[in-house]
């Protein structure tokens, strides 16, 4: 992998700016739920969850069921924190920093060769609910992952989910690893700057800064895998992306906190899927919409297919991002994974039966 002493500034610039940026969400996190609902015991019980930043769209079912109040029903304190990619939040997870964590699935396949148990107990999506975008300057040499060669790609950051897909797309293509240059620029205006001054030709992030990208007419859309059907088509299968996962020897031992987590978010879920885009806006903090609450919206309606309904892992899902990681990563590629391990159905089915 070349990485240049630039693009290793620009990287720490971006997650530097991103932190500012995220630093609203983490204001709105900081009004944690109660825990003083029905079925709560006494004060309720405290939950700390890193999200792999909260204003994601991806993300949305963490604050919006603490929005909802779904948390309090359950008789849980929960405090949602968020960094700035879902490599951040699996770090603090598993060095114990919180009992949770909202990122993406694959984490724990790659955690799994590491050494670290560690299973998703709620699916929120069905898909990655990301988006290559190519800046308007390089579109004409980018059509497709086959060019990206001798290119420089944007992910949220190195380790990320949108590193791992970046580089299954290019393998899958025909590109080798070594072939491009990934650049961590985070998301947001992180992401929009990059791609504006040519710091990256390219580059995988997701809703609201998609919209905001085609909004400004900066980038255009290379690959859209917001749909189960776009998962299909560029990674050969459903890939459950955004989920609750938590560090197993934690889970077993605390199985009712885990219920009542779980059964908040299926309510989300099941709530999302009743509501459109536009209720689901209003119910989020105000400065998300980042003074376009029609732009957000659309971000949100653009993004609302790859979320489940019920919180259950799709099927199949498991295999196929073992197949993605395999494809590049040689930890994964040589280890035998136990998929088994890396999710578990047992508290989803006590939520929605």
């Amino acid at each position: 992998m070349r990485t240049t002493a630039r693009y290793a500034a620009l990287a720490a610039a971006g997650l530097l700016a991103l932190s500012s940026l995220t630093a609203c969400a983490n204001d709105a996190s900081s009004t944690e739920s109660t825990g003083s609902g029905s079925k709560g015991d006494g004060k309720g019980t405290k939950v700390k969850i890193m999200v792999g930043g909260l204003d994601k769209v991806i993300y949305l079912p963490a604050m919006l069921t603490q929005r909802l109040g779904y948390f309090d029903a359950e008789g849980l304190d929960v405090e949602l924190l968020s960094e700035p990619a879902g490599v951040q939040a699996e770090t603090a997870l598993v060095s114990g920093q919180v009992q949770g964590a909202v990122g993406f699935y694959d984490h724990t396949l790659d955690l799994q060769t590491k050494g670290k148990a560690v299973e998703s107990v709620v699916q929120f999506s069905h898909a990655p609910g990301e988006v290559e975008i190519v800046s308007n300057k390089a579109a004409d040499d980018i059509s497709s992952p086959k060019d990206f060669k001798g290119k420089k790609l944007g992910v949220t950051g190195l380790g990320s989910s949108t590193d791992f897909l970046s580089k299954y797309l290019a393998v899958k293509n025909g590109v080798k690893v070594s072939d491009f240059t990934p650049v961590a620029v985070g998301a947001g205006p992180t992401f929009i700057a990059a791609l504006q001054q040519g710091s990256i030709d390219a580059g995988m992030t997701t809703d609201p800064t998609v919209a905001t990208i085609l909004d400004k007419k900066v980038g255009k859309v290379l690959i859209d895998m917001r749909t189960p059907e776009g998962s299909q088509e560029a990674l050969g299968g459903p890939y459950p992306s955004s989920s609750l996962y938590m560090q197993t020897d934690w889970v077993n031992g605390h199985k009712d906190t885990v219920q009542k987590m779980v059964n908040a978010f299926v309510k989300t879920l099941k709530w999302m899927s009743t509501h459109s885009a536009s209720q689901i806006a209003d119910k989020m903090p105000a400065d998300y919409s980042q003074g376009n609450s029609v732009l957000y919206a659309k971000a949100i309606q653009s993004t609302l297919p790859m979320f489940t309904k019920d919180g259950v892992m799709p099927e199949n899902g498991p295999e196929t991002v073992e197949k993605v990681l395999k494809a590049f990563n040689p930890n994964i590629k040589n280890a035998k994974v136990d998929l088994a391990k890396t999710f578990t159905t047992e508290f989803v089915e006590k939520a929605t039966g």
